[in-house]
């Protein structure tokens, strides 16, 4: 199959900004995009119809407004539209499997609408192969492209991390953007005494990962001599730090393990908690 990103449709505000996201990112990638709408009860395709007894006009007529847009947004851009009649999960993570990139919709970061982010989009992110990412419509204007920004990505430097990293740099050096690396570390007990933080042993802290840090993207900065990586130690849970540093992001890029025990949560906490709480799109890169 040709290189193609993948944007799932479903007639939501979120659904088209990540349509148009995914634009986006296919011109900048110079590959075709694809517009998916899963409904299982789409009807077998007939030879020849009249759109008054079409039973998937609906569906269409969804994908085809999708396109126009799209296609006048983005001229050159190859855009095909693909109804599939199938479980939307299951279409979706097959979908994945077989894009360079995959693009879902997200909700809004309020606390009930972001506990509850949309279970498709949920379960696709934790099945998928390749990477996958949530977008939601800016805040203030639905219906636009997401704000530009840094790249961001969050890193454990003991960690696998070549995925990861090579997802980051690339989206850095398409945008021409600077890339932050940040990583999130929690304080030991011994750091905290009656008085406060003992500042010796954050400074110690700070100083190891930072060199670890430097280490981890060494063979990067050679490898995208125009990406000049800044790293950030934050002395807090990697969950708080990611949520930190997505804010005013163009992109944040977490990881998440393709194979985690049996009865741990399909999403790691630092995962779950950029998925629900960063207002930015948000790209899950698994990695083993």
């Amino acid at each position: 199959m040709e290189p193609v990103v993948t944007a799932g449709l479903d007639g939501s505000p979120e659904g088209m900004a990540a349509a148009r996201w995914a634009a986006d990112e296919a011109e900048r990638r110079k590959v075709a995009l694809r517009l998916m709408h899963v409904w299982p009860n789409l009807a077998p395709e007939p030879v020849r119809a009249a759109s008054e007894i079409d039973q998937n006009y609906w569906a269409k007529r969804l994908v085809r407004k999708a396109q126009a847009e799209l296609q006048t947004r983005h001229p050159g851009l190859p855009i095909v539209g693909d109804l599939v009649a199938d479980d939307a999960e299951d279409a979706l993570v097959k979908a994945a499997s077989e894009s360079e990139l995959t693009v879902l919709g997200s909700r809004g970061p309020t606390s009930a609408e972001s506990y509850f982010l949309g279970s498709v989009s949920m379960a696709v992110v934790a099945r998928a192969t390749r990477p996958v990412v949530l977008v939601r419509p800016e805040p203030h204007e639905k219906g636009t492209s997401p704000a530009s920004g840094d790249v961001v990505v969050t890193l454990k430097p003991h960690g696998p991390c070549d995925d990861l990293l090579a997802f980051a740099f690339e989206a850095a050096a398409a945008r021409n953007v600077p890339l932050q690396v940040v990583h999130g570390r929690s304080l030991p007990l011994h750091a905290h005494t009656p008085w406060g933080v003992d500042h010796e042993v954050t400074k110690k802290i700070t100083e190891e990962a930072h060199q670890q840090l430097g280490q981890v993207l060494r063979p990067w900065r050679e490898k995208f001599p125009a990406v000049e990586p800044v790293d950030a130690v934050r002395l807090e849970s990697p969950a708080e730090a990611v949520v930190r540093a997505a804010e005013g992001a163009g992109l944040l890029v977490v990881g998440r393990r393709k194979r985690r025990p049996s009865l741990a949560p399909r999403l790691g906490p630092v995962a779950h908690a950029a998925l629900h709480h960063a207002r930015c799109p948000v790209a899950v890169v698994p990695h083993d």
